[in-house]
């Protein structure tokens, strides 16, 4: 770590023992915010039955809580490039730990939304931060980097649900939000004293992966400006709808399908549904993110997408024939979530194949926006479902993930390499013309 005379902190040079201390880091962090998200189904029905606010009034608040988490992820990134990791990562721990301070003393759902607003400003900042950092330090291993990063946050959970239910039982969900709250902000606080980003950048090396990637580097205007951003965009809102309807509404749906507390007894453990699918969805889900971020790397990112979203599109489908069943809603959702949260490792190694580096963290938290679009059709589930049931929810999120599929495969692939292809062969065009005038 080098300070410069205006006391701040430069990036940590490039070593790869480094690197991987870095990567943990991140990891570790992710994990103590995946609560917010994750953790969140677990208070649903103690919030609506201490208040009687219902349940799509209380969902709001989960909505409110992803769209700031996700919408501003640009700016808290440009705050990364500015003054760097560290900063932006003490921030997050702070208001995630106020967040949930709030929470546990909201005696009104003004109160739930205002901590939903500042969980939100929280989680973007260390969640942003953590994955563009990744992306930095290993543009040679994008997939595996942005998914063991990416995982943290889906199965920092897992370790935790069984605690904070049964605190939620035993001391009331005030105090859960309270301990949990104070506990995750606090070691985000202390770990964003060691993070960094790397002082120089390594060269993708193009020639021993399996992947179209650039050369060139591009701003976050040029970003926006190009059709492969937003069809990218697009894909991503249509898979990330239903894992957020399901994260947000499964134990709510659990409920409905009157098996929540029915014991389930699997490989000689025995949980109540409800426990064991969300235990096992976490880790799952953790799984999930550096696997496929591992395979991409290795077959490629589009032909990943399309067995992933083609996979959730026929859990889903399970789920809405069978889900009443104990063992079949349990299995199903575990791995459903665990081809879900692929979406999190490849769309921003995806990102930075397509974009480059030096932009990474910015151009790849305008595309996590998207999460935020996707969330707002969380709500909109609880309106269905009380119509028309959760089978008809579940038939909305099949034909989605069934058709993002499709599109990865014989939209995205295609429109990526053409324009990765066409850029390069462009910005060559333009050295030889150059050249060729200086040399006249």
């Amino acid at each position: 770590m080098i300070s410069s005379p205006d006391g701040a902190v430069t990036a940590a040079p490039l070593r790869t023992g480094f690197r991987w201390l870095q990567l943990a880091m991140g990891i570790v962090c992710m994990a103590m915010i995946a609560n917010l998200q994750y953790g969140w189904t677990l208070f649903v029905d103690p919030i609506d039955a201490a208040h009687h606010w219902g349940r799509a009034a209380i969902q709001l608040a989960f909505t409110i809580f992803v769209v700031t988490e996700t919408w501003l992820v640009p700016v808290e990134a440009w705050f990364v490039d500015k003054y760097g990791p560290r900063i932006v990562i003490m921030f997050g721990g702070a208001m995630i730990a106020l967040s949930w301070i709030l929470n546990s003393y909201a005696d009104s759902l003004t109160l739930l939304y205002a901590a939903a607003i500042i969980g939100g400003m929280g989680a973007g900042a260390v969640y942003g931060t953590c994955v563009g950092n990744a992306l930095k330090w290993f543009p040679d291993r994008r997939g595996l980097a942005a998914g063991a990063t990416a995982a943290g946050f889906g199965a920092g959970a897992a370790l935790t649900v069984v605690p904070i239910a049964s605190m939620i039982v035993s001391s009331g969900y005030q105090h859960a939000f309270l301990t949990f709250g104070i506990g995750q902000g606090l070691i985000v606080f202390v770990l964003a004293f060691f993070i960094q980003p790397p002082r120089i950048s390594i060269p993708p090396k193009k020639k021993q992966l399996n992947l179209p990637q650039t050369r060139i580097d591009f701003t976050p205007p040029q970003v926006l400006r190009t059709p492969v951003f937003w069809v990218m965009y697009l894909v991503f809102v249509m898979v990330a709808s239903g894992g957020l309807m399901t994260a947000a509404q499964i134990a709510p749906i659990a409920h409905d399908f009157k098996i929540a507390d029915t014991p389930v007894t699997l490989a000689g453990f025995q949980m109540a549904a409800l426990t064991f699918a969300i235990s096992l969805d976490r880790i799952f889900d953790g799984f999930g993110r550096p696997f496929f971020g591992f395979v991409s790397d290795t077959i490629g990112r589009e032909p990943t997408m399309f067995i992933a979203f083609g996979t959730a599109a026929v859990m889903l489908l399970t789920l809405s024939a069978y889900g009443h069943i104990p063992v079949v809603f349990v299995l199903a959702t575990a791995v459903y979530f665990g081809v879900f949260g692929e979406i999190y490792s490849l769309f921003p190694a995806t990102c930075g194949d397509t974009f480059g580096s030096k932009f990474a963290t910015t151009n790849n938290g305008m595309l996590y926006t998207a999460k935020g679009t996707a969330s707002l059709l969380v709500p909109l589930a609880s309106v269905i479902s009380t119509a028309y049931g959760w089978k008809a929810v579940f038939v909305v999120a099949v034909a989605l993930n069934a058709t993002a599929a499709l599109m990865a495969l014989f939209v995205i692939k295609p429109l990526r390499r053409a324009f990765i292809l066409g850029k390069e062969a462009e910005g060559t065009s333009t050295a030889t013309g150059s050249a060729k005038t200086e040399t006249a």
